[in-house]
C-alpha cells in the first residue's frame, strides 16, 4: 500500500456510452428518467474520433497525479475493452471499433504512472443478473441459483479478462450495494487478483475484501479511523459528461479540498468526464493544470508526507514530514494575519514560505517557567502571500511533540 500513501493524488475517469446525451451514467434508466432503449441507442453515436491516449496520460501527468482510475464497465454493462464474455462492448457495437483502455493503460505505463480500472460488479443489461430498474427484478435469486451462478461466471471471467490483458495496479470495484460478499463470491475474486499479482490493491467496495476505504464527493469532518482512504470527488456536479454541468468547482475549492484530504492522511481520486468523442472538456483540463501548478511547486510538503496535525492545534490542513521533524501548514493565500499553533512541544529553527525561502517572524506567547504546558506559536504571515494557498513550512530542533492536555496548574 506504500505507493497509494505516497500518491496522494489520482485521476478518476467515467467514460461511456452516457456521454453522447450527456445525461447521468446508467442511473437515468435505473431510476426511469429515459427508457434503457433510448439509453442503449446512445452506443450508435459514440465514436472516440478525437481520442488520443497520450495527451491525456500527459495531463494526468501534468496534474500531478500518481495514478488514474478509468471506467472499464459501468452499471450500464457496455464494455469499454474487447471483452469475449458478450457482444456488448464499444469495440463490437460502437463506431470507435477499437479496444479504448490498452492504449491508455500503455500511455500511463511510459509515464510511471500507476493503473487504476474501474469496474462494476452488478450489470443491469445482463440477462441473468436479477436486478434491473429500480422497482423491478427479472427473477429472485434464491428461486433461480443456476441463473445465479452463470452470471457470476460471466462477472468472474470479465474481472480476469481486465486483470491478465491490463494487470491493473488497483481494482477499483462498484456496485456491490445489491448483494453480499458470499452472493458476489467476494473472497474468490480477491484471491484470483492477487494470485495474478500479488501487488494490486483494491478499493473497500469488495464487502470487505478492499484493502481501503473510499468515501464519495462528502468529504469526511473528522480525521477517518481507517489507515488508508481516498476521497472520491467531481470537479462539477456529475461524473460522467453532461453538456448542461456547468457547476465547476474553482481550482482554489480543489486544492483546499486537496490539502483536507492528504492533511488527514489520505488521497483525492478527483474525476473528470471525456465527451464521446474523447476530448476532454476545456473547463477541466484548466482545472487539472492549475491543480499541477500548484502541486509542483509545492510538492514537498505532499508527496511522501504524513497526516498533519491534529485537529485543535492548527485551524487548517498540515502535513509532517515522515520523520516528523518538518511541519507543513496550508495557509489560505489572502491570509496575511498571524496564524497560531497550539500545543507545539519542540523548539522552531526555522519558519519559511515553501517555494520563496521568505523567512517568517515567529512568538511564542503564554509560556510560562515553571509550566511544562507549552505556549501558543504565533507566526506571521506576510501581506499579500499568494494568490492561491501558500504552505508554511516549519523546521523543528527535533522531532514533533505534541500537548494534549487541559493546561492547569
Amino acid at each position: 500500500m506504500q505507493w497509494f500513501a505516497d500518491a496522494k493524488l489520482g485521476i478518476f475517469i467515467h467514460w461511456g456510452i452516457y456521454s453522447v446525451n450527456g445525461i447521468e451514467e446508467s442511473w437515468s434508466f435505473h431510476n426511469k428518467k429515459i427508457s434503457y432503449e433510448k439509453y442503449m441507442k446512445q452506443i450508435d453515436g459514440f465514436t472516440a474520433n478525437f481520442y488520443n491516449a497520450a495527451s491525456w496520460a500527459d495531463l494526468i501527468k501534468e496534474s500531478g497525479a500518481k495514478y488514474a482510475v478509468i471506467t472499464t464497465k459501468h452499471h450500464d454493462g457496455v464494455a469499454l475493452y474487447d471483452t469475449k464474455q458478450n457482444d456488448l462492448s464499444l469495440v463490437k457495437k460502437s463506431l470507435a471499433k477499437r479496444d479504448l483502455i490498452a492504449p491508455f493503460v500503455k500511455e500511463l505505463r511510459n509515464r510511471n504512472i500507476k493503473v487504476g480500472t474501474y469496474f462494476s460488479l452488478l450489470d443491469w443489461s445482463n440477462k441473468d443478473y436479477p436486478e434491473f430498474l429500480k422497482d423491478s427484478v427479472r427473477y429472485k435469486l434464491k428461486s433461480d441459483t443456476l441463473r445465479w451462478q452463470r452470471f457470476q461466471r460471466f462477472c468472474q471471467n470479465q474481472i480476469q479478462e481486465i486483470s491478465t490483458q491490463f494487470n491493473p495496479d488497483l481494482f477499483w470495484f462498484d456496485g456491490d450495494w445489491e448483494h453480499s460478499a458470499e452472493e458476489w463470491q467476494a473472497e474468490k475474486i480477491r484471491k484470483n487478483i492477487l494470485v495474478h499479482n500479488p501487488n494490486a490493491i483494491i478499493n473497500s467496495r469488495l464487502q470487505g475484501y478492499g484493502d481501503y476505504e473510499t468515501p464519495e464527493q462528502n468529504f469526511p469532518v473528522t480525521r477517518p479511523d481507517f489507515k488508508y482512504w481516498e476521497l472520491c470527488m467531481t470537479t462539477n456536479n456529475g461524473w460522467g459528461y453532461r453538456f448542461d454541468d456547468t457547476d465547476y468547482k474553482s481550482v482554489d475549492e480543489i486544492i483546499s479540498i486537496f490539502t483536507d484530504c492528504i492533511g488527514n492522511g489520505g488521497n483525492l481520486l478527483l474525476d473528470i468526464g471525456p465527451k464521446e468523442d474523447g476530448t476532454i472538456p476545456l473547463q477541466q483540463q484548466n482545472i487539472l493544470k492549475e491543480l499541477g501548478k500548484w502541486i509542483h511547486q509545492n510538492e514537498e510538503a505532499i508527496y511522501a508526507t504524513v497526516a498533519g496535525l491534529p485537529l485543535g492545534h492548527f485551524y487548517g490542513a498540515s502535513t509532517l514530514s515522515k520523520d516528523s521533524s518538518t511541519i507543513y501548514l496550508f495557509v489560505s493565500g489572502k491570509n496575511s494575519g498571524d496564524i497560531v499553533i497550539k500545543g507545539l512541544d519542540a523548539k522552531i529553527k526555522k519558519v519559511s514560505v515553501l517555494g520563496t525561502n521568505e523567512i517568517l517572524k515567529s512568538k511564542i506567547v503564554g509560556k510560562i517557567s515553571w509550566s511544562n504546558v507549552p505556549g501558543l506559536v504565533f507566526i506571521k504571515m506576510p501581506e499579500n502571500a499568494g494568490q492561491r494557498m501558500s504552505v508554511v513550512k516549519i523546521e523543528l530542533a527535533r522531532k514533533l511533540k505534541l500537548y494534549h492536555g487541559k493546561g492547569g496548574y
